[in-house]
């Protein structure tokens, strides 16, 4: 196959992952960047992320704009991924989501931490994007550019920034890697809220959270790629390229 056509089997599968995974549901979405034109990227149409397939991917540039055939109606905020690739050249992957768990950390003081060393990766500190601010009253959807890129400039080098009622966008250098840090996210705020019913709670330290994401080794992502794969009946293809250091460097 094709780069692209492994990107977009790759596409498939990780649909399918996050929602058996119960990061998304009928709803979110997750977008790579294009690997052979940076200023495009990939994502589905509107659909379930759980029934999608193949032809269900199609190419966008970075103002949402879709080239090439049109299999369906467009996600009506593909504006976070293509504000976020436009803003970070280092980010090869986003996924966007409604996670359960974190929705409640969006909008109470409560902060989102990481409690446990496989969570490290989602950062010691997680911005939270309130649409509110700049653009009033709205359906809290994120539906053009100017408020994809307003979502871009809060989330900055971050990993993961928080959105105020609505969810969460991650972002990371691979499929496999944002795939990792999402579903460990809502592992890790499923545990926190557990966690501070029983009383105080003991955080990951700047340091410990450094030394998890920056010398975390790509066998993480792909023993848990394989295993997920399996779950969802998806075929599993080992990937060297995915074998390096973490992501986030603003996790000290």
């Amino acid at each position: 196959m094709t780069a692209v056509q492994d990107l977009v089997e790759e596409l498939v599968t990780a649909n399918h992952i996050l929602a058996h995974e119960r990061v998304l549901d009928s709803f979110g979405h997750i977008s790579a960047r294009h690997p052979e034109k940076s200023d495009h990227y990939l994502l589905s149409r509107a659909r379930a992320p759980e029934l999608a397939e193949r032809r269900d991917i199609m190419e966008f540039t970075l103002d949402g704009q879709v080239v090439g055939e049109i299999t369906g109606k467009p996600y009506s905020e593909r504006f976070i991924h293509g504000a976020t690739y436009e803003a970070r050249p280092d980010v090869m992957a986003v996924v966007h989501n409604h996670s359960p768990n974190v929705v409640p950390f969006t909008v109470t003081k409560q902060k989102l931490r990481p409690i446990m060393h496989m969570c490290g990766p989602i950062g010691s500190t997680i911005p939270n994007w309130d649409i509110r601010h700049k653009f009033g009253d709205t359906n809290l959807l994120v539906t053009s550019m100017e408020m994809g890129r307003d979502f871009a400039a809060t989330l900055g080098d971050h990993a993961v920034a928080l959105m105020r009622g609505h969810g969460c966008s991650v972002v990371g250098r691979s499929v496999r890697e944002v795939v990792f840090t999402s579903v460990y996210m809502e592992l890790n705020a499923e545990m926190l809220i557990k966690a501070l019913s029983m009383g105080e709670v003991i955080y990951l330290s700047d340091g410990e959270i450094a030394a998890i994401t920056n010398g975390r080794a790509g066998f993480t992502f792909e023993r848990g790629w394989e295993n997920w794969c399996r779950r969802v009946s998806r075929p599993y293809v080992p990937r060297s390229w995915d074998m390096g250091a973490g992501f986030s460097k603003t996790d000290t």
